[in-house]
């Protein structure tokens, strides 16, 4: 089976748009116009437009049921600082918020016109009159995983050696060294962001896509047939090697 994957955005709208590009011009190439596009989550933060981003992939998900937005942990980050009684997501590291500089969450604001020099008492209740009703509501509906054939398409990561079924929503866009260390085979292969790499890598039982567009690097796509990556590319298909 065939299917696409973008890796983690964090508010890059011209490099999206630059991947379903490639997509594009990839499925039609190759007669998979069909195929699902899947975006592997953590939409938003550190990049200058993740209102943008929210809102191209909330109309593309309404317009094209090939288009699957998984939660990333900035995306709940974001939702669950956007919600009437603020939520600091337990995962972060002691004396972290969503609005530490590091975060890139004040970029996200101000990219739906927050005053981000607001006091924080202030600029959650501006956030929450700035992000649109219908951008909250796209953030909470997102799912945690998908499927497709022979991958399972996934934020984070999994934790080895628990069922697929029994995961849970903190390991799936949170977890890092328990995973990406572990050599087993996990079934799927799974297709996975959240650590930032130079580029794609494939390790045979797993693939990460983020190549760090957060910190300067590409947005990458890629075509996924059987268990073989393929970076999409202006030029065409660039097979990813399963590093040994």
């Amino acid at each position: 089976m065939i299917s696409y994957a973008i890796g983690d955005i964090h508010g890059h709208l011209d490099k999206l748009r630059v991947a379903h590009d490639l997509i594009a011009e990839d499925s039609a190439r190759h007669g998979a116009e069909d195929a699902p596009v899947i975006h592997v989550g953590d939409l938003v933060d550190r990049g200058p437009d993740s209102a943008g981003v929210v809102e191209f992939l909330r109309v593309a998900e309404q317009t094209d049921p090939r288009v699957i937005v998984l939660l990333g942990n900035h995306d709940r980050l974001l939702s669950w600082f956007v919600e009437p009684k603020r939520r600091d997501d337990p995962r972060l590291r002691v004396g972290l918020t969503y609005l530490s500089p590091s975060m890139g969450g004040m970029t996200t604001l101000a990219s739906y016109g927050v005053d981000t020099s607001l006091a924080e008492p202030d600029l959650h209740q501006a956030a929450r009159r700035a992000v649109p009703e219908a951008h909250r509501a796209f953030l909470a509906a997102r799912p945690l995983s998908h499927r497709v054939g022979d991958c399972l398409f996934v934020h984070a990561g999994i934790r080895p050696g628990i069922p697929l079924v029994e995961q849970t929503e903190e390991d799936l866009v949170w977890i890092r060294d328990e995973f990406l260390t572990d050599t087993r085979d996990h079934g799927p292969l799974i297709i996975h962001g959240h650590t930032p790499v130079d580029q794609v890598e494939h390790h045979g039982n797993r693939a990460n896509l983020d190549s760090s567009v957060a910190y300067g690097g590409p947005l990458s796509a890629v075509v996924i047939e059987g268990r073989d990556v393929y970076l999409l590319t202006p030029s065409g298909r660039v097979p990813v090697p399963v590093l040994r």
